[in-house]
């Protein structure tokens, strides 16, 4: 188990499409082996960047157990998937993507408690899925939607102490807040991931394991890079942290569908078409940037990082 979830770089996967709305079961497999080409330390399926909520159980099943096959046991393979509101529908749910075969199961923040309820609720909800769900390791995703829940630092600890939780993917995007976080698992065996590219340089010096993250659908390799370099070129990784953290404006720029023009900018055989985005609102201008910051990282790629 030591070895499960290892640190580095775990991207937040994307789904391809066809132009029918089906699953691209062909540009997916494309896809993950360009991720394991960058040098990716794992692979988070079934998660909102992978439009979770827009897709059928039995469609995140099949993703998550063809991940898992093409991966083949290069990385490890996470994946979460549950999307009801109901907790009857969420078991039915994550034992359903437990017997896919991935490596660790990752649930929700937001789904075992609505908005206005506490903590110990959260607590009981999830003490039902340790009794239930077959003992698969687990990991926690602060899913921002439909509600962002980030963990406090005492429950994090107590799900730590179940010796179930591997893996926190966090979206504080506030390196105070990992922080405490941190110092709340001590050297318990729960990883905290950083999906926020902006700080991911501050959290890496306080010890956060990684980054999962939106952009790691983009130049993943550069993540690789910071995240196993960081403490050995220090004036490089500056200013390679100065150029990654506006470079994640593009979240914010029809995502996922920039994302996969700026795969298929790179050769992946991936097409535009998202079920949670119009990719006819992406626009020429957007293009052009998307297109720029791909001659950008390339170049740091080929000029920079490979010396």
């Amino acid at each position: 188990m030591d070895n499960l979830i290892p640190d580095g770089v775990w991207p937040t996967m994307l789904t391809p499409f066809t132009e029918d709305n089906e699953v691209d079961y062909q540009a997916l497999e494309a896809l993950i082996n360009w991720y394991i080409d960058q040098g990716v330390d794992g692979l988070f399926a079934v998660c909102q960047s992978s439009e979770m909520y827009y897709m059928s159980l039995e469609e995140r099943v099949k993703v998550a157990q063809f991940t898992k096959k093409i991966a083949n046991g290069r990385v490890p393979v996470i994946a979460s998937g549950h999307i009801s509101d109901n907790m009857k529908e969420q078991m039915l749910e994550l034992k359903a993507m437990t017997d896919t075969g991935i490596d660790a199961l990752v649930i929700l923040s937001n789904h075992f408690a609505r908005q206005d309820e506490d903590d110990e609720i959260w607590r009981k909800n999830a003490q039902r899925i340790l009794q239930e769900i077959p003992d698969i390791p687990l990991g926690i995703y602060e899913c921002p939607h439909p509600y962002k829940r980030l963990m406090a630092p005492e429950l994090l600890r107590w799900c730590a102490d179940t010796s179930r939780f591997y893996f926190l993917k966090d979206t504080s995007c506030d390196v105070d807040n990992m922080r405490a976080k941190m110092n709340a698992v001590g050297s318990t065996q729960l990883k905290i991931f950083n999906a926020n590219a902006a700080t991911l340089l501050d959290s890496l010096k306080i010890g956060i394991s990684g980054f999962s993250g939106i952009m790691a659908n983009f130049h993943p390799s550069l993540y690789v890079w910071l995240t196993q370099n960081w403490d050995r070129e220090s004036e490089q990784a500056r200013i390679l942290q100065d150029i990654l953290g506006p470079f994640s404006m593009a979240e914010g720029m029809v995502y996922p569908v920039n994302a996969k023009y700026h795969l298929k900018l790179d050769g992946v055989p991936i097409e535009l078409y998202s079920r949670s985005k119009d990719c006819k609102e992406f626009s020429e201008h957007s293009k052009i940037i998307i297109e720029q910051m791909y001659r950008v990282a390339s170049e740091i790629i080929d000029k920079w990082l490979a010396d």
